[in-house]
């Protein structure tokens, strides 16, 4: 190991894993001091790498919120040098041990980029052995329970990949009750990965096959959530897009290195890593969850009454009609009915959902303009469609809560009303920008049927 100050910033060359592990470690410390430093001198703010709030920061590096946009903003200028030197450090460590430049994205991904370090700490550099002219003893064994034709082994890649999969989806789901970024990102990677190296041991085989196969365990692996009584068909059909991208990205992944993977003496130790990463990166995500956003849907309609009209029927208003909507057929709960109990700010508004109530304490009663109030109880978001008479799936219980909510009345010309109602929400599924998609479309149909149902009896009331 002979670190030399040049390696920060040349790119060409190789670099072996003692001096690797020497610089990621000392940026590591004055990186991490250097944010300490600004946060004390120009913005007031202390923290201690014992701090949990910190632990979720660095971890997976969002901002903290709106107020502090200013001061995550020059953390983030103050990582630009950081991050040059990273790549350069990372791409520089991937020729040593003779790996495609690609590779250098993972140092960008949030958590995965630990991982990726401390695999590139462990792997040897082609300087040290690390290719063989010609396979490795434990690969001749692996070639033996590998079935040689393209059928078969597609079949064996499926069939190996889904039986790991499944078990690493149930201790994610089941024991750390976790969906996250290991269970929607890292789970189908590794998928799509495993199943491309195993179709193309014997002979590489083409990059349409190797998607195929990755996405042919991931529906194998849907099924098995589904018949295993761990999901219903409805939130499998939801996940499957992230799941299949990124399945795929793992399938080419390995039809890229087929050729050269099994010839590298420390491929089995990149496999058992790969392997244990993912449940430790469970654990990580149960123990230091990301911080949770705060959402918000806003939904409108054009009411022909007046604010007084309307406001009646804003604070409570009979049963709905059985739902049209294809989405609330399917299982999400859907509105039936509203009541108030009291009057005034502190009454407790009662709206009735198909799997129960949400409990909405009055916080502002400003007749007929503004009725906001919080939310104390949520009711489960949906029936799930499976073959069993029921299950319940560990993310029925408090993955989508919502916080508070409002409606707003603005009266218009001619008599008319613009009613605004709005829902202030989180969830704890990520990528969250993913599952946004999925709640704030199901959030805009809710108040959608609300918003129309007292459009409707306003309208109709004398």
């Amino acid at each position: 190991m002979k670190p030399k100050l040049s390696d920060l910033w040349r790119w060409n060359g190789d670099l072996d894993r003692g001096t690797f592990l020497f610089w990621g470690l000392l940026l590591a410390i004055i990186k991490f001091n250097l944010d300490r430093l600004i946060g004390f001198l120009w913005f007031d703010q202390t923290w201690s790498a014992f701090q949990w709030s910190t632990v979720q920061f660095y971890l997976w590096q969002s901002p903290w919120d709106d107020a502090s946009a200013n001061h995550f903003f020059v953390l983030l200028l103050a990582s630009l040098p950081f991050l040059w030197t990273g790549t350069m450090l990372t791409l520089r460590r991937l020729r040593a041990i003779g790996c495609q430049p690609f590779w250098v994205l993972l140092f960008f991904v949030p958590v995965v980029k630990l991982f990726f370090f401390v695999m590139l700490c462990l792997l040897n550099s082609r300087t040290e052995g690390n290719v063989l002219p010609a396979p490795a003893k434990w690969v001749s064994r692996l070639g033996r329970i590998i079935p040689s034709g393209a059928i078969g082994s597609a079949f064996a890649a499926i069939l190996a990949t889904t039986l790991l999969a499944l078990a690493l989806a149930w201790l994610g789901t089941e024991v750390f009750r976790d969906y996250g970024w290991s269970i929607f990102v890292g789970l189908p990677f590794c998928m799509g990965f495993f199943a491309a190296l195993i179709h193309g041991f014997h002979e590489p085989r083409s990059v349409g096959r190797c998607i195929l196969v990755a996405n042919f365990t991931m529906m194998l692996v849907g099924l098995g959530f589904l018949f295993l009584a761990w999901d219903g068909l409805i939130c499998i059909v939801m996940a499957a897009p992230i799941g299949c991208v990124v399945a795929t990205v793992g399938g080419v992944m390995g039809f890229v290195i087929q050729r050269q993977f099994f010839r590298r003496d420390d491929s089995p130790r990149l496999l058992c890593s790969l392997i244990v990463l993912a449940p430790l990166a469970m654990g990580i995500e149960h123990a230091v969850p990301p911080a949770l956003p705060l959402l918000a849907v806003k939904t409108s309609v054009i009411v022909n009454a007046p604010p007084a009209k309307v406001w009646k029927h804003v604070i409570s208003f009979s049963d709905l009609p059985p739902p049209k909507e294809l989405i609330f057929k399917l299982g999400v709960a859907y509105p039936n009915r509203a009541a108030i109990f009291g009057h005034g700010k502190g009454a407790v508004r009662h709206c009735n959902f198909s799997t129960g109530p949400f409990v909405e304490p009055i916080e502002v009663w400003d007749e007929p303009c503004l009725l906001k109030f919080s939310v104390t109880e949520n009711p489960e978001p949906m029936q799930e469609w499976t073959p069993y008479r029921e299950i319940h799936p560990a993310h029925l219980d408090g993955y989508l809560e919502s916080k508070a909510g409002q409606f707003r009345l603005v009266p218009l010309a001619d008599g008319r009303t613009l009613l605004e109602g709005t829902t202030w929400y989180q969830h704890r599924l990520w990528p969250a920008a993913y599952w946004q998609i999925w709640s704030d479309q199901i959030i805009h149909t809710i108040h959608t049927r609300v918003l129309y149902h007292v459009k409707e009896l306003s309208e109709q009331s004398p």
